[in-house]
């Protein structure tokens, strides 16, 4: 995805710089016009200008917009206005990044901008609060909105959260795993490498190959470091690039566990969204425009964007979704009967909390699966290291035993 910087106008007679990132220009310029921007300029960011993600200081996380949406439904109710709302919100919230957003959006109200064009000022807010902001403020019913904004957004927290959970286990053991390994490379052989070479005897092979990556890791641990840097600095890099992104979702769809939570996680995503979307009154192709966007698994974002052409060709949705052969055929087949009895957001709903327990079922299973697993790897690992100590005394012992 690149970056360009733009200037546009808004409906309000408003001048707005801001950067959007998109695949190519054309898609980048189309994007900004359905914002209601007329364009006066735009070209592709240049190095110094591309945003430098460090992420460091506080973000905006799901939970923080979660806690938003409820606090706003519930001052609107009780007769506040909007912004004395967004003024009590930015004061309450304890995220300083989130605070100032707050009160930009607020001061932009203030001078006489709508609030979902005051929210996609900040290049903040996802695409899909914005446009629930927007038919919001158009019915009249931005309560409601938000309403159902904050269940989407605890759905999601929840799924990663249960997500995350699972990960760390495995992430913590293998940090641990490579400590036992260092230490025992740099300090563990080395105590026995002068008694190695007093004995007369062969070396085996296993353990000539863990002394000279003892000796290595002793002279050369810079080098090591290094490669790991450089792998890590690649695969952020890869990953952000067309090529990687489809390499690593298919990878992410393959994978024995993982591959059904991420197929699972994706449908209980796209139902809860396109659910959400429908029930607000969107029109259906951007609502599955919008809900392509909030897709993190590339194949799956593809197949909503081909099903969006389709639908506009007049095809039903629940077809391409069929076609593409991604989705379970729940998924399919709840799709139909809600375009059938004309009750798609409730059949979406319910394959939405399907879905999401069946991702916090499959969760659970990968991680009591894991945890023996990745013990067993540790302990063979270790294992290997001890078993190269011991071989040579073993094989000086049986020496002796021959005399």
């Amino acid at each position: 995805m690149a970056e360009y910087m733009y200037r546009a106008i808004s409906k309000s007679g408003k001048e707005i710089k801001g950067k959007i990132e998109s695949e190519t220009l054309e898609k980048a310029k189309t994007e900004l016009k359905n914002r209601d921007l007329y364009l006066t300029e735009i070209s592709e960011a240049g190095v110094l200008q591309k945003d430098i993600r460090l992420d460091i200081g506080q973000k905006i996380s799901t939970r923080d917009l979660c806690l938003f949406c409820r606090q706003f439904v519930s001052l609107q109710r009780a007769g506040v206005t909007i912004i004395e709302t967004l003024k009590m919100l930015s004061e309450a919230t304890e995220n300083k990044t989130f605070s100032k957003v707050l009160t930009n959006v607020c001061k932009n109200v203030e001078k006489g901008e709508n609030l979902a064009d005051s929210m996609e000022m900040e290049n903040v807010f996802p695409k899909i609060l914005i446009k629930m902001t927007a038919a919001g403020e158009a019915s009249g019913s931005l309560d409601t909105a938000y309403e159902r904004m904050a269940v989407q957004f605890e759905r999601q927290a929840k799924l990663k959260g249960l997500i995350k959970k699972a990960s760390i286990y495995p992430i913590i053991v293998c940090i641990v795993a490579i400590a036992v390994i260092v230490v025992m490379l740099n300090v563990v052989v080395p105590s026995f490498q002068g008694m190695f070479e007093d004995m007369d005897v062969e070396m085996p092979g296993i353990t000539l190959a863990v002394i000279a990556a003892s000796e290595f890791m002793q002279r050369r641990w810079y080098v090591v470091l290094a490669i790991l840097v450089l792998l890590a600095v690649f695969f952020k890099w890869f990953k952000n690039t067309p090529r990687g992104e489809g390499i690593i979702a298919k990878i992410a769809l393959k994978l024995p566990m993982i591959g059904n939570i991420t197929i699972k996680s994706a449908s209980a995503n796209f139902a809860r969204t396109l659910s959400t979307m429908i029930g607000a009154g969107i029109p259906l192709i951007e609502a599955i425009d919008i809900t392509a966007g909030t897709m993190t698994n590339y194949y799956f974002k593809k197949a909503l964007l081909d099903a969006k052409e389709s639908v506009v060709a007049g095809v039903p949705l629940s077809t391409p979704i069929k076609e593409c052969g991604l989705f379970p055929p729940m998924v399919h087949h709840m799709a139909k009967i809600g375009e059938e009895s004309g009750n798609m957001e409730e059949m979406l709903d319910k394959l939405a909390d399907y879905y999401e327990e069946e991702v916090e079922i499959a969760t659970q299973s990968v991680m009591a699966a894991l945890e023996p697993l990745i013990i067993v790897v540790l302990a063979a690992i270790v294992m290997v290291i001890i078993g190269a100590v011991l071989a040579p005394m073993m094989t000086m012992y049986e020496g002796l035993d021959n005399l």
